[in-house]
């Protein structure tokens, strides 16, 4: 296997190796060794492997001590079974490469850096930097948690700085069509028209972190799709970031459906409060079941958030945790 940097005759400096021994070296390198390449890139070394070992060369020494973490924990995924492709070392390599910066400015780090008159977005409590850090860490993650937690709005926003970095190429935003104690009845208009009382909050979320204008362009071209659970049978999501909102408003069957649309290079990550459920039977929520299904499922990751971790109002958290206390479902979102 070739490394995409050649060392050339100058000796350079080998800052560590790794051993790889039983290691499916084509999962581990990528197609045309994309992996190390991408590693190459990020630390400035190059990655050959020689015999049974991985040996990581040139660079600094401090990008060398990432890289080789980045690695080893490759290895052991691939040992495991798993699939690594580009998105998946890009996980790793932000998540390690940024533990310093983490440790140093905590949740003060931005998401999004500020442009126009959006003002820079950043975590603000403890459970939203978990929430954040499983995203960039697995490749399904579910963020359960009661109102104003922020749940929709990081993936929103997660998933669009995935969308500018170019690890994915389109954003899929899913809801279950259940009403919240109201009967709608007859929506006029075409698809789009119909779904859109039911995505509303997904759009709202992309309308303050995008604006409006630049929405429509994405949509228009297919960049951003939103679609009703319904209609995700059958389909395969590849080089996508899927959202699923509400959703403890699925069945069993449809969080298994909608799982196993994920493709090639995809993430999902299903959002809900197991407090709002407006099934017809509780004990039919997918949300609440699948916890105990995938508890041990490797890249699958679940996040809880609780009245900590409310942003709104500080109203909105003793509202809650009033509801919370009488033992009373309080239908917020």
């Amino acid at each position: 296997m070739k490394s995409s940097a050649r060392q050339g005759r100058r000796k350079v400096e080998v800052r560590g190796q790794l051993p790889v021994e039983g290691v499916d070296l084509l999962n581990l390198a990528g197609a045309q060794d994309g992996n190390l390449r991408f590693l190459e890139k990020r630390f400035g070394g190059t990655l050959v492997v020689r015999g049974e070992n991985l040996l990581v060369s040139g660079g600094d020494e401090s990008a060398a001590e990432t890289v080789l973490a980045v690695l080893a924990e490759m290895i052991e995924r691939v040992r495991h079974g798993q699939l690594i492709d580009e998105v998946t070392v890009s996980y790793l390599w932000d998540r390690a490469d940024g533990e310093a910066s983490l440790e140093e400015g905590g949740a003060d780090q931005p998401l999004l850096f500020a442009a126009g008159t959006r003002t820079a977005v950043k975590t603000k409590t403890a459970g939203q930097q978990e929430y954040v850090d499983a995203v960039r860490s697995n490749d399904v993650v579910f963020a359960v948690g009661p109102a104003g937690t922020g749940k929709t709005f990081l993936a929103v926003v997660m998933a669009m700085d995935y969308l500018k970095r170019q690890l994915v190429d389109r954003i899929v935003l899913v809801r279950p069509a259940v009403e919240a104690g109201e009967q709608l009845g007859f929506l006029p208009g075409d698809l789009q028209d119909k779904i859109n009382p039911y995505l509303r909050p997904l759009f709202d979320a992309l309308s303050d972190i995008t604006g409006a204008a630049k929405i429509s362009r994405y949509i228009a071209s297919g960049v951003i799709e939103a679609s009703p659970l319904a209609y995700m049978r059958g389909r395969t999501l590849n080089n996508a970031f899927v959202i699923l909102d509400e959703a403890q408003n699925t069945t069993v069957g449809q969080m298994k459906m909608f799982l196993t649309r994920l493709g090639f290079q995809s993430k999902a990550v299903i959002t809900g409060d197991i407090t709002q459920i407006d099934l017809d039977t509780r004990d039919k929520s997918g949300l609440v079941h699948v916890r105990e299904i995938l508890a041990e499922t490797e890249g699958v990751s679940f996040v809880e958030l609780g009245g900590a971790d409310i942003v709104r109002h500080p109203l909105v958290r003793r509202i809650v945790d009033a509801f919370d206390t009488a033992g009373i479902d309080s239908g917020a979102s």
